[in-house]
């Protein structure tokens, strides 16, 4: 006999179980999404349009460059009912996320890092012990998880792209595939049910939200907890970082929604911190329903929802001046660069993150204003082309030797890392930040 969770019980909403919130979200896995993805509401306003865009992370060859290009609607709207902020159109997650992806977690100091500060967090927070199990999913290249295997807990990656081969390398074992409940099962006969699950910069990904934490919540033991972080709306919204939007995130995060998503799946938000990673996330711990809750943890979460609360976060207004400074912060750095290249200077960018992608393509910006693109040595992304604006991507060792009048950071949201370092390997040129003001630095 089939458990069946009565969910939703609200004045103009039918009665919605898990089992159908799983069916109704199949739906609408690829292609237009036409209600909320936590709530099911269909009362969804628009946010801003940015229109057609690439998808990110698909860099073109020098092969296929000229080759026709496929692009997608990226419009932000927003649930009116629960808060939700999501993409109003799907794409098949292994277009999305593919074989060939470009991009390793381990070339980013900065989070790596914030890795390692997390696990000591977490093994003291649960008071891990060896050899009980660690699952990362979207696991990447096994940064995560190595200062797991440090401390000698089991370590388990689920990972759908090749980057996973790393990981393998590494002595990470990882399952190359995308997480769902029937891998969850065939984990938990392998492996055994995991202590800690996490998910960073991983959980806004995800097609089929329900399915995902009915696995998560199968895998777990009993006291088990499931961590994720994911861009966070508050700072989405404060810094103006009309960046973050691209179809690999589909929902945009605030606490309250994130509440009612745990309780509608059956598993209990039990904690929340907000961090400073990837330019300002929420940290989220959930776990099975009827576990003792800390009363610090309690305060913590009211408090960030009520400071949601403050700051207009569930007020339509609110989005309506965010879709304003987006399009303003778009027509000033165009602006400035046009300026520059006036003035006969050369320009490059820095860094191609999958948000880079958002702001060339949104503000056009092509070859004509930057002249390439660095990124770090043994990134997979050198010897490529930005997708849409076609823009090459070079070894970083190319901005030393040219040193052109410009720098433009298109990794603003680790900028001073970034800046630090590129003065510190002979850079002498003047830095350019995009967002949330486009401005020059002299430093």
């Amino acid at each position: 006999m089939h458990k069946v969770y009565i969910i939703l019980l609200t004045r103009g909403f039918p009665i919605v179980t898990l089992e159908n919130m799983k069916h109704d979200i199949k739906k609408s896995i690829i292609g237009p999404i036409t209600s909320c993805e936590i709530c099911f509401s269909k009362n969804l306003t628009k946010v801003i349009s940015f229109g057609h865009h690439a998808i990110v992370q698909a860099y073109r060859t020098p092969e296929n460059l000229k080759d026709p290009e496929t692009s997608y609607p990226l419009n932000l709207y927003r649930c009116a009912h629960c808060g939700l902020l999501q993409l109003d159109y799907a794409i098949d997650p292994r277009i999305v996320f593919p074989a060939k992806y470009p991009y390793k977690t381990g070339m980013t100091d900065m989070l790596v890092k914030n890795f390692g500060s997390l696990v000591e967090l977490l093994i003291h927070k649960y008071r891990l012990k060896r050899q009980d199990l660690a699952i990362d999913i979207g696991s990447n290249d096994g940064t995560l998880l190595s200062f797991f295997k440090e401390k000698h807990l089991r370590v388990l990656g689920i990972e759908p792209t090749n980057i996973a081969d790393i990981a393998i390398k590494k002595g990470i074992p990882t399952i190359k595939n995308f997480f769902s409940e029937s891998v969850a099962r065939r984990v938990i006969k392998k492996y055994g049910r995991a202590k800690i699950i996490v998910s960073t910069n991983t959980f806004a990904h995800i097609n089929n939200l329900y399915e995902f934490l009915g696995g998560i919540k199968e895998l777990l033991t009993e006291d088990g907890v499931f961590v994720s972080e994911s861009q966070y709306l508050v700072d989405i919204i404060s810094n103006s970082e009309f960046d973050t939007i691209y179809h690999e995130h589909i929902r945009y995060y605030s606490l309250k929604p994130l509440q009612k998503l745990f309780t509608n799946a059956g598993l209990h938000l039990v904690d929340a911190e907000h961090i400073g990673s990837s330019g300002g996330s929420i940290r989220v711990y959930a776990m099975r329903e009827g576990q003792k809750i800390d009363d610090r943890a309690k305060a913590r979460v009211a408090k960030l929802i009520q400071a949601e609360e403050r700051m207009g976060l569930y007020q339509q207004k609110t989005f309506q001046a965010f879709a304003e400074k987006s399009r303003t912060a778009k027509l000033n750095l165009i602006e400035l660069l046009i300026r520059c290249k006036k003035g006969g200077a050369r320009i490059a960018g820095v860094g191609s993150p999958g948000r880079s992608n958002t702001i060339l393509n949104f503000s056009h910006i092509d070859g004509d204003y930057l002249e390439y693109i660095v990124e770090r040595r043994g990134s997979f992304k050198i010897g490529l082309y930005t997708p849409g604006m076609h823009i090459p991507v070079v070894d970083e060792r190319k901005l030393f030797q040219d040193q052109p009048e410009y720098a433009l950071i298109l990794s603003w949201h680790i900028g001073g890392e970034l800046i630090k370092k590129l003065r510190a390997l002979g850079y002498k040129g003047k830095f350019i930040i995009p967002l949330p003001i486009s401005r020059i630095l002299k430093i």
